[in-house]
């Protein structure tokens, strides 16, 4: 222990006094996660954590991770009681109020040190995968005295039963992490009762079976939990979990290792006696001045090595400092534009036809070579998803980084473990599978538009079109439930031009970006060049008619080709359409009416799209108005499909035709 004279046990007792004020000012919230972890945390934070809170967001610090959020309060006591700048007392007594920054679950950006948006259970341990996967990379490429650190997560049952936990720990295993420490709250108690109701595997023997180092300690005894930390702290060839056996609502007289405590607060009377076992003064939100000042000892510990480190990187050969300086910040090469502009000048002739997982692949390649950042992978569809490139083809295996990831079969531990990379820094994440699984992804989709990651999710295989898999692998519903998510921006390019267009607007924007890309080709729209990224206004008019237009039709990824053909069968039968192509919805919604009137025009309008028509009547009339797939597919062709669901230009000149006959009835 750095200093055997500090009493822990005040030190540790004050957190959960902060704990219980909080959440009895506030009348709800979950104290016996943070009442049961405080002995631990106190222990990590005075003795092995390297954070330095007057510089909260020091490249090379350690991580901490609340994976389960519900204790939220823990981390805000910590934040508050080690000194970090902009969490006040104040801050503590306003939790889960309107406007506070102590919000019921952390959230990243929301509050100054959280370090990841957590609630949703297990998906805290993937980021922290994530966390330690950038940390190794980064670590690689730059040095020792540049990066570092540690990822330090503290997980519950919950966190272990829910399946993206197992899929991040056995990830985590394979890779031999050994900068990961998991920190495991071993309270045996859920919302329902004992954890033996459901929840009876030995974790122990489970996370050695999965290349982990396993610690077991007693949560509520100072030495032992700083015993097991430095063991932890020792092993880095596999990563390491402490399994610390404590007890739920700790204090609480008679509350404590019980499951109503999880949930709700003490009440008056139970707080009060458990403010008089913990030797704590009853008055709320009160701190002896000596307490609070040897917690910000605590937090001051690491204010030479953060120093140290800073010397260390000014000391960096000048093209190396710039370039770890710009990744960190999330800053693009200064270059970045005149690269893309180069690959569309110079589009091969021989791609007018192509699937736009083939166009993803080389855009990537384009963006790879200039982004050194840029970490690719797979849920073991690499072949498929087309995700490799030669830019990215050295893989991330145990021991040494590389640049792309062999995810497994592991779509939410993927989705999470990307998120925890964006957050990190200096890593932009892209990973890849099946359109129809970002269902076993979503709620980590979710948190990366809710925390605003750079994240690029690659999914292939867009729509019926993928053909002979048949229903179980065809999405249908998929865009519309994606496009939904606030903060998502969702690209269906139509051709090469289009996705690298997109590429470039996912990577020079801020949050996720998710490509709906075909495994059928479709022919090229984009015919001549334009030094304008059309796709960043999310849609535009990709055929414009030279009289007035009777008609707009309006058309994403390969069914634009097929409206153009539309359109010109049309013109022929005399009547002017213009079509709209319109690769991202939400990016389109961003433009002025101005720009939706220009576009749209005030004439019909017929969309189609081989997805649900949920969603369409925003640009369109009635969903009647949309050639669409509302029904699971079935197992044929591509061509076969297309004709069977009624996606074929002959059909949108008939529903054309239709429409205009009815909209000239008086």
């Amino acid at each position: 222990m750095r200093n055997n004279k500090i009493n822990y046990q005040i030190l540790s007792n004050t957190i959960r006094g902060l704990v219980i004020d909080a959440v009895e000012n506030a009348g709800h919230g979950h104290p016996g996660a943070a009442l049961g972890m405080a002995d631990i945390a106190t222990i990590l934070y005075r003795n092995h954590l390297k954070f330095d809170p007057d510089a909260p967001n020091w490249h090379d610090r350690d991580r901490v991770v609340l994976s389960n959020g519900h204790g939220a309060m823990l981390l805000y006591s910590l934040l508050y009681l080690i000194g970090v700048n902009g969490v006040e007392l104040e801050d503590i007594k306003s939790f889960r109020k309107a406007g506070s920054i102590t919000p019921g679950h952390p959230e990243v950006g929301h509050t100054p040190g959280v370090e990841a948006t957590t609630g949703p259970l297990g998906q805290g341990l993937g980021m922290a995968v994530g966390l330690a996967l950038a940390e190794q990379r980064l670590r690689d490429e730059f040095g020792e005295h540049i990066c570092n650190h540690r990822t330090w997560v503290f997980v519950g049952d919950g966190c272990l039963m829910e399946g993206v936990g197992q899929e991040a720990a056995s990830l985590a295993g394979h890779l031999k992490l050994g900068q990961l420490n998991v920190l495991y709250d071993m309270n045996s108690i859920s919302i329902d009762g004992n954890t033996d109701l459901a929840f009876t595997d030995n974790t122990n023997k489970k996370f050695e079976a999965m290349g982990w180092h396993t610690i077991i300690a007693d949560g509520h005894n100072f030495e032992d939990i700083d015993r097991a930390l430095q063991e932890a702290k020792q092993e880095l060839s596999k990563p390491s979990i402490v399994l610390f056996k404590t007890i739920i609502g700790y204090g609480a007289p008679t509350k404590a290792n019980n499951a109503g405590i999880h949930g709700s607060p003490l009440g008056s009377e139970e707080a009060r006696l458990a403010k008089s076992n913990l030797n704590l003064v009853e008055e709320p939100f009160s701190i002896p001045s000596e307490v609070l000042q040897d917690w910000r000892k605590t937090g001051a510990m690491s204010q030479t090595l953060r120093i140290t480190w800073e010397k260390s990187l000014a000391t960096m050969p000048q093209i190396d400092r710039e370039d770890f300086v710009r990744r960190m910040e999330g800053n693009l090469p200064s270059n970045f534009d005149d690269v893309i502009e180069t690959a569309k000048l110079n589009l091969p002739t021989e791609l007018l036809s192509l699937a736009t997982r083939k166009a993803s692949q080389i855009a990537l390649e384009v963006v790879g070579k200039n982004l050194p950042e840029l970490i690719g992978g797979s849920a073991d569809l690499t072949g498929s998803n087309l995700t490799q490139t030669a830019a990215t083809d050295s893989t991330f295996n145990p021991g040494k980084s590389g640049r792309y990831i062999r995810y497994g079969v592991r779509e939410f531990a993927m989705a999470a473990t990307m998120n925890g990379m964006s957050l990190h820094g200096g890593i932009i994440p892209y990973g890849g599978t099946f359109l129809v699984f970002s269902d076993y992804m979503r709620n980590a989709i979710r948190l990366s538009a809710l925390m605003q990651t750079k994240v690029l999710y690659i999914m292939t295989h867009d729509s019926i079109g993928l053909g002979e898999d048949g229903p179980t692998h065809q999405p249908v519903e998929h865009l519309a439930s994606l496009r939904a998510i606030p903060g998502m921006k969702v690209f269906r390019p139509a051709d090469l031009t289009e996705t690298i267009e997109a590429y470039q607007i996912a990577l020079k924007t801020t949050g996720p970006s998710l490509f709906a890309l075909s495994r059928q080709n479709s022919p090229a729209v984009r015919l001549s060049h334009t030094p304008l990224n059309l796709v960043s206004k999310g849609g535009y008019l990709i055929r414009e008619t030279q009289k007035p237009r009777d008609l707009t039709i309006i058309a994403t990824g390969t069914e634009v080709a097929i409206a153009i053909e539309a359109a010109v069968k049309l013109e022929k039968l005399g009547v002017h359409v213009a079509v709209v192509s319109l690769p991202c919805w939400s990016l389109f919604d961003a433009q002025p009416n101005e720009y939706h009137q220009e576009v749209l025009g005030d004439k019909p309008r017929l969309a189609i799209e081989a997805a649900s028509s949920f969603g369409w009547t925003r640009y369109v009339a009635d969903e009647n108005d949309v050639l669409s797939v509302n029904e699971f597919g079935a197992s044929a062709s591509a061509e076969q499909l297309y004709v069977k669901f009624g996606l074929t230009s002959e059909n949108l000149v008939a529903k054309a035709l239709t429409k205009l006959s009815e909209e000239s009835k008086p």
